[in-house]
């Protein structure tokens, strides 16, 4: 395609990128002086992006023996943004938390798995083994291929070859570790840091990923219809809540990659709890930022004054008139954070993008699955489904782009003890475009559910012990992440002098560990800029070294 055409070399972009700059560091030395004033930086949201902002923000000030400052401003009680977890039957311990919002990060995730490492944290696959039994794969009318956890790997491959083909399963895995692979550039320099990423996507020679559909990309490279449209597009709509026609080819390539899956015991939130405890940052939970304006007095670089208030009372604004700040990082989603700023603040525009509305649906039950509602006999049950769409439905967005399934996914979870009873039951989870309805779980479980979900005792005639058809239930709402529609240009991340901004990379991709890496971006930006220290140059040198990097950039 002619967007991959475009495309230079890693060579010739360095030398385009040190050629502009020639004039200004042909006599570059190692900064002499760096003002040892203290650098106060302000971090909005204790997520993944801020956590990360202000974990890395302290390494690299460290290294540099500079003097940094950090505040993190949280509107709610608890770090982790969109890493949630709750606890069955309000039962307390690290080891019965359960996921409710970001569940699973991979090996390759760099930033997660040496963090588990560096803090000692345990982590498991327990969510993703389940209870074993069955994965299905279903379209609301029929199961269109299964995966039975009983079965050797060598019997389910040969399945997955029959059904899918050799040729086009090897093609899909090398389609999937090309397109990573030329992601995971982005860690390492020269393309690390960054201040726009919109170049480096250029640069790294993803445009054709980011701007063709999902379905585009895949019929490209060559990958049959049926092997996208049954087996990828369900794991994109477990991963995105989304159909191949409204994802872009980069997420779902990255739905495509889960080897290695694994969550931290008592909930991932505790990698970025760890991380603003390792910051030594000043934590003000439960302030909502809701202004952000200059100093008055006339200071060059600006400084930030915020306004903040109570997230508990919405009344008068509380100023923060003790500390002036010289950095303030937005590491939240600007149009859920409801931030004003002063006209002219902002340089960049920072532009609204859809999120898709996601409702998580957490309850146990004594009762598996109906083989009845899943059309199949009792010993096929599935235990855990993922959908795509029927023949002849239209790959349409939002609420009715779940087609007849009506969901995304159902996941058995894990057995757990009801306290009530004595008894094991079933732990489930669901993703889907609308509440999940009493009336949905009375077909899914072949037994009815009361309008109150947890209702009336029933009287189990076997051995005349309590039960009920659902026992716990817990339903929460998650903005999970952006549409993630075709474009070629994403937010920078760089939005004002020392303004920055975050959530720019959920475009790109949305996953925890993109946006722990866009936090540590910022973090090498703000520390390059009280370096005085030019990103691009820094790049380069950190990449060849000090001496050879000075050469090449006078040679240039």
């Amino acid at each position: 395609m002619w967007l991959r055409g475009l495309a230079p070399s890693v060579g010739t972009v360095i030398s385009v990128i040190c050629a502009a700059q020639v004039l200004a560091v042909s006599s570059a030395t190692e900064p002499e002086h760096v003002s040892r004033e203290t650098r106060n930086v302000a971090i909005i949201g204790a997520g993944a992006a801020g956590a990360s902002t202000a974990y890395y923000l302290r390494k690299y000030a460290e290294e540099h023996d500079l003097a940094i400052n950090i505040t993190v401003f949280e509107k709610t009680d608890r770090i982790g943004g969109r890493t949630l977890t709750i606890n069955p039957f309000d039962i307390n311990g690290p080891s019965e938390s359960v996921e409710l919002g970001a569940s699973i990060f991979i090996k390759l995730n760099a930033i997660l798995y040496n963090a588990t490492r560096e803090f000692g944290l345990e982590t498991t696959t327990r969510e993703q083994d389940g209870v074993g039994g069955i994965l299905a794969f279903w379209d609301g009318d029929k199961i269109r291929f299964d995966i039975d956890g009983s079965h050797s790997a060598w019997r389910t491959a040969a399945r997955l070859a029959w059904r899918y083909g050799y040729y086009a399963l090897k093609n899909s895995q090398a389609l999937m570790h090309k397109t990573v692979g030329k992601f995971l550039n982005l860690y390492e320099p020269p393309y690390f840091p960054f201040k726009s990423l919109t170049q480096r996507t250029y640069e790294l020679e993803l445009l054709e990923e980011t701007s063709l559909t999902g379905e585009e990309f895949l019929r490209k490279n060559k990958i049959p219809d049926l092997l996208s449209h049954e087996f990828i597009q369900a794991l994109t709509r477990v991963n995105y809540a989304s159909n191949l026609a409204h994802i872009h080819g980069l997420e779902t390539m990255v739905s495509t990659a889960p080897e290695g899956a694994m969550s931290v015991v008592g909930g991932n939130w505790r990698i970025f709890d760890k991380m603003v405890q390792a910051s030594g940052a000043t934590l003000r939970a439960n302030t909502s930022v809701a202004y952000i304006d200059l100093e008055k007095q006339d200071s060059k670089p600006p400084k930030y004054i915020l306004k903040t208030q109570s997230s508990s009372d919405y009344g008068a604004m509380e100023e923060t008139q003790d500390i002036a700040f010289d950095d303030v990082v937005v590491a939240t989603p600007y149009q859920f954070s409801k931030i004003s700023t002063a006209g002219g603040l902002l340089e960049n525009t920072i532009d609204e993008i859809p999120y898709i509305k996601l409702h998580v649906t957490i309850f146990s039950s004594p009762f598996p699955l109906s083989a009845a509602y899943f059309k199949v006999a009792p010993p096929k049950v599935p235990t855990t489904v993922l959908t795509t769409l029927a023949d002849g439905e239209s790959p349409l967005d939002g609420v009715q782009g779940a087609g007849k399934a009506g969901f995304y996914s159902i996941s058995t979870l894990r057995l757990v003890l009801n306290p009530k009873t004595g008894k094991i039951e079933y732990l489930y989870k669901i993703f889907s475009p609308e509440k999940v309805t009493p009336e949905f779980l009375s077909a899914l479980f072949g037994v009815k559910v009361p309008d109150s979900f947890v209702g009336e005792i029933l009287q189990d005639d076997a051995d005349a012990k309590a039960v009920e058809p659902i026992s716990w239930y817990y339903p929460h709402v998650f903005h999970s992440y952006p549409k993630g529609f075709p474009r070629i240009t994403f937010q920078d991340p760089v939005i004002g002098d020392g303004l920055y901004y975050t959530s720019g990379m959920e475009s790109f991709i949305s996953t925890m560990e993109t946006n722990a890496l866009m936090g540590k971006n910022v973090a090498r930006l703000i520390v390059d800029s009280l370096l005085g220290v030019d990103t691009e140059e820094a790049a380069v040198i950190e990449d060849l070294g000090y001496e050879r990097g000075q050469s090449v950039l006078q040679e240039l």
